[in-house]
């Protein structure tokens, strides 16, 4: 709670300037009952219409001077509300991106989109109706007793014994709804997992005939969601018409008893109904009080998941004194093993290799051998369990994140492009890339006939994800991203499963002269994707198999061998 407040820093200013109008609302609202009774005990019960309308022009500027002071509060309270939002959002936002993604899996996107969203909406909202509940209520019940006390002592005595009462009612309601709120920022984690799957996985739900299913997932996960909201709601309904009611009995008591007190001699007809106005403003600030009793629980769940966020210290940080950069030198695997948090058995074991500039690396193996997961170490998405990773003869944990990806050029399995244009996809890889470069690395690519199809050419829109493209379309297109930043290694992780054979081999011939400085690293799934490499890496299991050019492996690694003949005939192979 501590390190959330203080982000509220830099609205210091905002936050005493609204507490000083609030301070001067609360004098102004307090000072109105007083000159009502005036007017009625010396003006009214007098017949002096000179001293009603003096005081009836004090009140006017009195209630003009609130209603400034109310709506300039309300403005100084919104911008701290709003900007303290806006900080945290950057705050965790940031911290999100620090992640390994270790950290992403074990929060789950879903869930860090929410506490991204609505759970600091929550908190905004709290700091917002703070400033203007929190500090109104204090000053209003204090002024209000005082007040009240002035005016008769003896019925004040009445809402001494209304506050514990109304108290007790605000602590048990907040017990109650503090655990269910915890639970209702679970259940829309659920919601949006559900609702983000469905998005994402729509053509395969459709392909399967499966919306009726997803419907009902979808169904049941709102059901969830609405039935403890609905819980929760009715809980917090119910205390506002009890809080009324107790506020009728007490006005009714007042007026009892400020009658038979009037009737006695004891008090002026003035004094009761101001008296009768401050104990409305009494229970009023008590109400605001409880408000805000009921709206801390699900607050403090939401502060609690945002604390769980920024308290998770990402497992892969820059050293405190970065290696110097060297522009040239080797990649090279020394005894690297690695195993995914929970699993039981190792995900890579003893993994030795050198890749040299101008060679071109090749990953071959059955499904789950381990070649993506030896793709993600080089950049640091995971981190070696045993062993290391030297990049120009330094340990790429001695490197920061930043100056090690600098030097990397990653096409993933699945290519994910982002809604902008072609131009301005390809320039994620380099922001400030020329024209010249964007076409060179899309013509290296092999995207460039299908891009000078299109009538706005590399203007053309691309939609969320790249759904406006085909399959070997985006694989090209996320080629290109790579290749236009001129990395020392690129990495293409299966990024050629979409090409047929003609523009794969065309690919791998101009990667040969555009990329001949450069390491490049390729992991497939075809054979003859990866029979021309300088070195082909064969695993199995998590552990190589054998490591030659086609040739060698051919008589010397059975693995391969299969791999190579469940594939291509004997005949192609001769």
């Amino acid at each position: 709670m501590a390190k959330l407040l203080g982000y509220l820093r830099p609205f210091r200013w905002a936050i005493f300037l609204t507490l000083a109008l609030i301070l001067l609302q609360s004098l102004s609202q307090l000072y109105l009952p007083t000159l009502m009774a005036d007017i009625v005990d010396q003006g009214i019960a007098l017949g002096d219409n000179a001293l009603i309308l003096r005081i009836g022009v004090i009140m006017l500027g009195v209630s003009l001077f609130n209603i400034a002071s109310a709506i300039a509060s309300r403005y100084y309270s919104a911008r701290v509300g709003l900007g303290y939002g806006r900080i945290l959002r950057n705050k965790v936002f940031s911290h999100i991106q620090k992640f390994s993604l270790e950290e992403y899996n074990q929060f789950g996107a879903a869930s860090l989109i929410t506490r991204v969203t609505n759970d600091i909406t929550q908190v905004e909202m709290v700091v917002l109706m703070s400033l203007r509940m929190l500090a109104t209520a204090p000053l209003m019940m204090v002024g209000g007793i005082v007040m009240a006390v002035s005016r008769d002592a003896n019925l004040a005595k009445l809402i001494l014994v209304l506050m514990p009462v109304l108290g007790l009612a605000v602590g048990v309601v907040a017990y109650l709804v503090m655990p269910l709120f915890k639970a209702i920022q679970g259940k829309i984690d659920r919601l949006n997992l559900v609702l983000r799957e469905n998005l994402t996985g729509i053509r395969v739900i459709r392909a399967f005939n499966r919306d009726e299913y997803e419907r009902r997932r979808f169904d049941t996960a709102n059901l969830d969601l609405t039935g403890i909201t609905l819980f929760v709601n009715r809980l917090m309904a119910a205390t506002m018409p009890a809080m009324t009611l107790l506020l009728n009995f007490a006005s009714i008591a007042v007026i009892w008893f400020g009658g038979l007190r009037i009737a006695g001699g004891g008090l002026q007809v003035g004094d009761l109904m101001a008296f009768l106005q401050y104990m409305m403003q009494i229970m009023f600030s008590l109400m605001m009080v409880s408000m805000m009793f009921i709206m801390l629980p699900r607050a403090m769940a939401s502060i609690n998941r945002i604390n769980a966020v920024l308290d998770t210290r990402p497992k892969i940080a820059d050293p405190p004194e970065p290696a110097p950069f060297v522009r040239e030198g080797s990649l090279e695997f020394r005894q690297v093993s690695f195993s995914y948090p929970g699993a039981e058995m190792p995900a890579l074991s003893d993994i030795s290799f050198t890749a040299g500039p101008g060679e071109v690396t090749a990953i071959i193996g059955g499904t789950g051998s381990g070649k993506s997961t030896l793709a993600n170490l080089i950049p640091r998405f995971y981190e070696v369990a045993e062993g290391s990773i030297l990049l120009n003869g330094v340990d790429v944990r001695e490197m920061t994140q930043e100056d090690l990806r600098g030097k990397i050029g990653l096409v993933p399995q699945q290519a994910l492009l982002f809604s902008g244009t072609i131009a301005s996809n390809i320039r994620l890889g380099k922001e400030d890339a020329t024209p010249e470069e964007v076409e060179k690395a899309a013509e290296t690519a092999q995207a460039d006939d299908f891009i000078a199809a299109l009538p706005e050419g590399y203007d053309a829109p691309v939609a969320q994800g790249g759904v406006n493209f085909s399959g070997g379309q985006k694989q090209r297109l996320a080629i290109a991203r790579a290749l236009v930043r001129r990395p020392q290694v690129y990495i293409f992780d299966d990024s050629f499963s979409a090409l047929d054979f003609r523009t794969d081999a065309r690919l791998r011939q101009a990667l040969k002269k555009d990329a001949a400085d450069s390491i490049l690293l390729i992991v497939a799934q075809r054979v003859t994707t990866v029979m021309d490499a300088h070195q082909i890496i064969v695993l199995e299991n998590g552990r190589m198999a054998g490591i030659g050019t086609h040739a060698e492996l051919m008589k010397t690694c059975e693995v391969y061998r299969e791999i190579v003949l469940s594939q291509v005939s004997q005949e192609e192979i001769a």
